[in-house]
């Protein structure tokens, strides 16, 4: 789940990780009222969706006085933003952050991630803060400096004072880094986070650290225990049908072809996204309803998918361990009369009772084909869409 940028900082600052001072504003007159809050006649206006790139679309603007502060809010809320993490549709701006600006002296990287292949929290930082980390990463990969946390010791500040160097701090800025990081290490662990992203991280013109931007992911197979987070979520900024599909349980990504998928199992549904592509075919999305699938979620999966208007044609693939296949095949039968499914359906079932299964199929009397194997389901749904 990601988080907002002013949500981000608050929980930065709730860490004693220090950000520049601003407030989120949801209208015109609260960004007035933040800008009068804050003083002085100078302000950032900032964009918040849940992507980067922000700037290089006009979506982070540095305005003087209340007339350009008024035409800066009015012109990004109730607009779209569109930047190359977005897609073309692009993502919906109804809040603002607006902050003091403050001099800057340089800019740097620092970011902390669990990687999976090390299995440990690793902390990220680069001297080219501002610019996209994978482009340095490329173009001068000698320029990332890595500090990988004891999975018992925790990070230590040996650690944070070597990439304080590193970077070309000094004096007190040493000790600063090292506080942030420490801080930030704890914080991650302490609120589930996969990610922090601080880019830039700014030496200001009095020699602080300061967080400039932030970008927090927090793990969704936490938020049972993390509550306050899960509060922040903001469902304008994710696909509608990815939304609802959460709030049944079921597991959905929304993609770009004409063949909808309902599976159980991830490792299945990549199999029947795979095998769809071999033969010429392109899935509509990823729905994986889960192993304990009932007739209600299969209702359900079919709403969602339905609502996609490119899906030309629905493949069912259903591997019956949990459930037996007689009771899949009759919450699929339910789902097609209650829906009203027009579109060719191909049902492929295996397992426990799969006989039944498929004759409580064919003798629904709907017009839902049955498969003998995935391959035989594949080639079936590619030419429904033909």
């Amino acid at each position: 789940m990601n988080l907002h940028e002013y949500q981000a900082k608050a929980l930065l600052a709730e860490f004693n990780i220090p950000v520049p001072s601003g407030k989120p504003a949801f209208s015109l007159r609260e960004a007035l009222t933040v800008a009068e809050e804050l003083g002085g006649d100078t302000w950032m206006v900032k964009a918040q969706i849940h992507a980067g790139g922000r700037g290089k679309v006009g979506g982070v603007k540095k305005v003087r006085g209340r007339e350009e502060l008024e035409k800066a809010a009015d012109g990004l809320l109730g607009a779209r933003l569109v930047t190359r993490q977005t897609g073309p549709a692009g993502q919906p701006v109804d809040r603002l952050l607006i902050e003091a600006p403050c001099a800057v002296a340089r800019e740097l990287y620092l970011a902390c991630l669990v990687d999976r292949a090390l299995e440990r929290v690793v902390f990220i930082a680069s001297s080219e803060g501002g610019m996209e980390i994978e482009e340095v990463a490329a173009r001068h990969p000698e320029k990332i400096l890595r500090a990988v946390a004891h999975p018992v010791a925790g990070l230590q500040g040996y650690q944070c004072r070597e990439i304080a160097f590193a970077l070309g701090l000094k004096d007190k800025q040493v000790g600063q880094l090292q506080r942030l990081m420490l801080s930030l290490f704890h914080m991650f662990k302490a609120r589930d986070l996969a990610l922090v992203e601080i880019n830039p991280l700014v030496v200001t013109g009095a020699g602080e650290l300061l967080a400039l931007d932030a970008k927090v992911q927090v793990d969704d197979n936490a938020l049972f225990r993390q509550k306050a987070l899960e509060e922040l979520a903001d469902p304008a900024q994710a696909d509608p049908k990815e939304h609802k599909a959460h709030q049944y349980g079921l597991n959905y990504i929304a993609l770009d072809g004409n063949i909808g998928c309902m599976v159980n199992g991830a490792g299945l549904a990549m199999a029947t996204m795979d095998l769809i592509k071999l033969h010429g075919g392109a899935p509509a999305n990823f729905l994986d309803v889960g192993g304990g699938t009932t007739a209600d979620k299969v209702a359900e999966a079919f709403k969602i998918i339905l609502s996609d208007a490119s899906v030309k044609a629905i493949l069912v693939n259903i591997f019956g361990g949990i459930v037996r296949c007689d009771l899949i095949a009759e919450g699929i039968i339910k789902a097609v009369r209650e829906v009203g499914v027009k579109i060719p359906v191909i049902v492929r079932l295996e397992g426990t009772n799969v006989e039944k299964g498929r004759a409580l199929l064919k003798e629904s009397g709907l017009k839902i084909v049955s498969a003998d194997s995935l391959t035989d389901a594949a080639k079936q749904a590619v030419a429904a869409t033909r």
